[in-house]
């Protein structure tokens, strides 16, 4: 299944709006930066199966950041994981749909995430798993993390960074939302990454660098094959906050939910 993936993307900044308003929950910042790299991963690129969420010839997706919980949910039921009218339930007392990402009862959710720093070492988990399993196999599965830049200030994601490509873990690929904005200010001034491209190859990963929005760059990235034995990290620059001007680039998104006149005026310039 293939998706118009701008489209996709539109409605799942659409979706999560409408659910963080409801809720009065936060984080809408951190779901808009990374609706396109959800839209070109659930769009098509990804195998998974809806009917089947267990199929076990899946790829293994994590949201490691897993705050950006909305957004997600939104991808997995528009793609039928399950009804759309779950995401009315999102952050409620006692819903399914919980705050940060949580795999009980969540069809198509492989591991609960919020707790900074885990998602990418269950990942390294996974790809060494899967390889020993898809030796000699002709379509090896694939695992895909999508991690916070504000999330590599914990030790634990650079253990995994040094794990997996000391491991050769070709079958494992990280992608970094790069928005530059973490929970109380810039990473740059909370606690700098750079020269992040150079830190991860000396990791023995290798590093792409792309824009986060351009849907074309996303794909090219993630269907390139992996370089020789080395696993693969793909910076994706993007914008807190995307697709709603005066969203973008603020660090007052990051926990703050949108007030009735903001919510409207949001979802006015989605075309909702």
């Amino acid at each position: 299944m293939t998706l118009d993936t701008v489209n996709f993307a539109r409605q799942l900044r659409i979706h999560a709006l409408r659910m963080v308003h409801r809720a009065k929950a936060s984080h809408i910042g951190s779901c808009l930066s990374m609706a396109d790299l959800l839209a070109v991963l659930y769009g098509g690129l990804l195998r998974v199966d809806p009917a089947d969420p267990a199929w076990n010839g899946r790829d293994r997706f994590l949201l490691s950041k897993g705050h950006a919980a909305a957004i997600y949910y939104a991808a997995l039921a528009e793609r039928g994981f399950f009804p759309l009218d779950w995401l009315e339930s999102y952050c409620r007392d006692g819903a399914v749909l919980a705050g940060h990402v949580t795999s009980k009862g969540v069809p198509g959710v492989e591991a609960s995430t919020g707790s900074l720093g885990h998602g990418l070492p269950i990942a390294c988990g996974m790809a060494l798993g899967l390889r020993a399993e898809d030796k000699g196999r002709p379509d090896p599965r694939r695992v895909i993390a999508v991690l916070s830049d504000g999330e590599l200030d914990e030790g634990s994601n650079w253990e995994a960074f040094l794990f997996a490509g000391h491991h050769k873990l070709s079958g494992l690929t990280a992608i970094i939302d790069y928005n530059k904005i973490q929970s109380f200010g810039r990473t740059s001034e909370v606690l700098d990454l750079e020269p992040l491209r150079d830190k991860l190859a000396a990791c023995r990963w290798t590093v792409r660098a792309i824009d986060g929005h351009d849907h074309d760059a996303i794909s090219r990235s993630l269907l390139a094959p992996p370089e020789g034995d080395r696993p693969t990290v793909i910076i994706a620059h993007t914008v807190k906050g995307k697709g709603v001007s005066f969203m973008e680039n603020d660090l007052l998104w990051h926990y703050r939910s949108p007030r009735d006149d903001e919510f409207a005026k949001a979802l006015a310039e989605l075309g909702a």
